[in-house]
């Protein structure tokens, strides 16, 4: 593809709550054995994008782990990669990234030194699928200076956090307003972009020297009645990762079978750093009724409408209904979870009863296994 890939994992989201405490919002756990970064870096390499940065910052150890190896991907070849960039003190900056402009000024040697005349950027905290050879040409077919990807949610559908645009008969974009009081359009931005590299630079030149570091409002919102900026729109399956609700949503989503089959069985695949656990077992007792169980687990209770990630041990005699349970968790026996999303190395004293009840309950504990 004629593209270079960017995906934007720095940022940090206080609606994620406890959540995004221990990681960024790019390395949240999805569907029992992904990251939520693994969509946009799947659906990169299998658009034929050889060369991608990550632009990475808060809470980003989890990350870089899980970013350590290429080939997970398919991007260890000779010609391309993937790159991981972080903030770093040099001659001219000793800054943070101060919004998503300014992450990609930072590193704008990165764009300098590419060949490929466009750019692909996405964010890592989304759970899509998308073939961008068909963003691309579309975005040539309409001579767009920038194409962002966008989608028509339902009209009961509280769009306030999300950027909303009013498009034309042709689809170009009219207005563009991010994070509005009052929507006046329920058609939101995806956070994906098509740009011409050189004219990524040009832009993000000129905002750093105004002393303007955000994609959305210093580029975007800002050059929409001079640039032809046109929409994009999808109609598949979108979520973004901005809320504990979210979260929740997304990762019920797959004990759909029509949303696992989407992902999971129709081509292209989703892809994502493997770990060497063996299956999961299921002792006699156990009770399994619609759920994701990921490998590593072991389980001895009910396990109900639930996902339960890697290395999860539950206990004797324990009931799981409604919920979410991360990574390297024990629960212990006798005990009842229901509506509830268990942070990740939690161990759950025995005899427990935690249940959310007007909300979803985010439960972290800070037991050591060996008083159990």
């Amino acid at each position: 593809m004629r593209a270079i890939g960017i995906i934007l994992a720095g940022g940090n989201n206080n609606r994620m709550g406890e959540l995004s405490k221990k990681r960024a919002i790019a390395a949240m756990p999805v569907a029992g054995s992904y990251r939520s970064i693994d969509f946009a870096l799947s659906n990169m390499t299998n658009s034929h994008i050889q060369k991608v940065g990550v632009f990475t910052q808060y809470n980003a150890r989890s990350l870089n782990d899980h970013l350590s190896s290429s080939k997970w991907w398919d991007f260890g070849r000779k010609q391309g990669g993937l790159f991981v960039f972080t903030p770093t003190v040099t001659s001219d900056n000793n800054s943070w990234y101060r919004g998503t402009a300014d992450a990609i000024y930072q590193n704008l040697s990165f764009l300098k030194a590419s060949h490929e005349p466009y750019v692909v950027i996405a964010s890592g905290d989304c759970v899509y699928k998308m073939d961008f050879n068909k963003v691309l040409e579309y975005h040539i077919e309409k001579k767009a200076d920038i194409t962002v990807v966008c989608k028509d949610m339902p009209a009961d559908e509280n769009v306030d956090r999300y950027g909303t645009l009013q498009l034309d008969d042709d689809c170009r974009i009219r207005e563009f307003e991010e994070k509005p009081l009052v929507a006046k359009s329920n058609t939101i931005s995806c956070g994906i972009y098509v740009v011409r590299r050189r004219q990524l630079i040009e832009l993000i030149e000129k905002s750093a020297d105004e002393g303007l570091y955000d994609f959305v409002k210093d580029i975007l919102i800002r050059y929409k009645s001079l640039k032809r900026i046109y929409g994009y729109k999808i109609t598949d399956y979108w979520k973004n990762i901005a809320t504990i609700d979210d979260y929740f949503e997304t990762n019920m989503d797959f004990l759909k079978p029509e949303i696992r089959n989407y992902f999971f069985r129709e081509y292209p695949d989703i892809y994502s750093k493997v770990d060497d656990l063996p299956p999961a077992k299921y002792n006699p007792g156990a009770k399994l009724r619609n759920s994701l169980i990921s490998s590593g687990s072991i389980i001895n209770g009910t396990v109900e409408d639930s996902v339960i990630f890697k290395g999860v041990f539950v206990g004797n005699n324990c009931t799981i209904k409604n919920s979410v349970i991360l990574n390297d968790v024990y629960i212990g026996d006798n005990t009842y979870i229901e509506n509830c999303i268990i942070e990740s190395h939690d161990t759950i004293r025995a005899n427990s009863y935690l249940k959310g009840e007007d909300c979803v309950k985010v439960v972290v504990e800070q037991n050591d296994r060996f008083v159990i």
